[in-house]
């Protein structure tokens, strides 16, 4: 029985490195589809169960982890975005703000489903126009929910966090350590 990844995050990869050496990395094509009626919290965690289960069809003996990550502001989801305009707006609309970011972790073993979500805070400072094009000259903002990465240049506007620095990244690496423990799949 292996321990699978699914998710095709580089950053997810790095950090599961931190749990366990002992794991492969499988991606699917799961459905993403949002229902209608979802609340924004629970967005994550629903995603991130409906990828684990696409990758338990193809690997029923192993034990699968699926992750994703939404970011929230003013009870809207900032998802990657589209394209620069868009990336513009999401950044200046966290400019100055708090935000959250989940995380919603599916853990699929022996035919169990477990989950959870990790909600951590991040405070932006004020945006100048020019910070902010600058950023979007870079490749870094569109591949990313709320259109940056804490991890590299987008550090450079977090005026705080209030919760797991891991969470942002895209992997809750204590909380998931703990569920693997728990579970006895480490």
């Amino acid at each position: 029985m292996a321990l699978i990844l699914a998710s095709g995050s580089p950053r997810r990869r790095e950090l599961m490195y931190l749990i366990t050496d002992d794991f492969t990395v499988r991606t699917t094509d799961a459905d993403e589809t949002l229902p209608a009626d979802i609340e924004p919290a629970n967005a994550a965690e629903y995603l991130a169960v409906q990828k684990a289960q696409a990758a338990a069809q193809l690997y029923p003996e192993d034990t699968i982890i699926g992750c994703d990550t939404t970011v929230i502001y003013d009870g809207k989801i900032l998802g990657k975005p589209a394209d620069r305009s868009d990336a513009e707006r999401m950044l200046s609309s966290l400019s100055g703000c708090t935000h959250k970011v989940i995380t919603g972790t599916a853990i699929i073993s022996g035919g169990r489903v477990f989950s959870f979500s990790e909600t951590t805070e991040v405070e932006f400072h004020s945006l100048s126009d020019s910070e902010i094009q600058s950023y979007l000259d870079t490749d870094e903002p569109y591949d990313k929910a709320g259109s940056y990465g804490i991890q590299g240049k987008g550090s450079l506007f977090i005026k705080g966090i209030n919760g797991d620095y891991f969470n942002v990244v895209g992997l809750p690496v204590a909380s998931l350590y703990r569920k693997l423990k728990e579970i006895k799949e480490i």
